[in-house]
């Protein structure tokens, strides 16, 4: 099986609870299809497949961009650690003038491309840690990336970097203790409905921060 037969055959067409306006391919239970992927894969001990859910991150993101598109219209959007392709999607949606989605996961890239024409858009998946990479965009969004202390020491410095050069840099935080809030300006704030599968209760509080150089 190819990995866009592997993705449709692990997950059904939903849609967001926050962005029901884009359809997604995505997995009911965590645990069933981290198993699928390792057997597919022919690995052990892969990272979970993010690309599978809707995570609270993406989706206010996606909320926002689809709410206010004069933020991406006419622009060149990176969505970065994009998982399913949620806030791209958007943002194709919204009249960017070129989107690119970068995952390090091939499997998200696929769904990212799998999700983009199911919504009859165009989204550029990029498979590859683009960190570090000097600036082609006008606006970046990021879902849920300060999760991990080691995570957010490889992307943050690249994320203000970016700021400086004059690209808007947009973070979308669900409470996660790694997220410095110094050069944090808050944007916006949505109560994303969540599914305990993924987390500790039914509703996230996530905050879009504004990065500053």
């Amino acid at each position: 099986m190819n990995p866009v037969g592997f993705i449709r055959s692990a997950t059904t067409i939903a849609r967001a609870p926050l962005v029901p306006e884009i359809a997604l391919h995505l997995a009911t239970e965590l645990t069933p299809l981290w198993e699928a992927t390792e057997a597919f894969l022919a690995e052990q001990n892969i990272e979970p497949p993010f690309w599978a859910f809707a995570w609270p991150g993406s989706q206010a993101l996606a909320r926002l961009v689809l709410d206010e598109p004069q933020r991406v219209a006419g622009k060149r959007v990176l969505d970065f650690a994009a998982g399913c392709g949620l806030a791209a999607i958007a943002c194709a949606l919204s009249g960017a003038a070129l989107v690119e989605a970068a995952e390090i996961d091939p499997l998200a890239a696929e769904a990212t491309l799998l999700n983009a024409a199911l919504n009859g858009v165009a989204v550029a998946a990029l498979a590859r840690d683009v960190v570090g990479e000097a600036r082609r965009w006008d606006t970046v969004l990021a879902g849920d990336v300060c999760y991990e202390a080691p995570m957010t020491e490889h992307i943050l410095p690249w994320l203000r970097s970016l700021a400086r050069a004059g690209a808007e840099v947009i973070i979308a935080d669900p409470g996660r203790a790694y997220l410095p809030k110094q050069g944090m300006a808050p944007i916006a704030t949505y109560d994303v409905p969540v599914t305990r599968e993924l987390e500790d209760r039914e509703t996230r509080v996530v905050t879009l921060y504004r990065v500053s150089g």
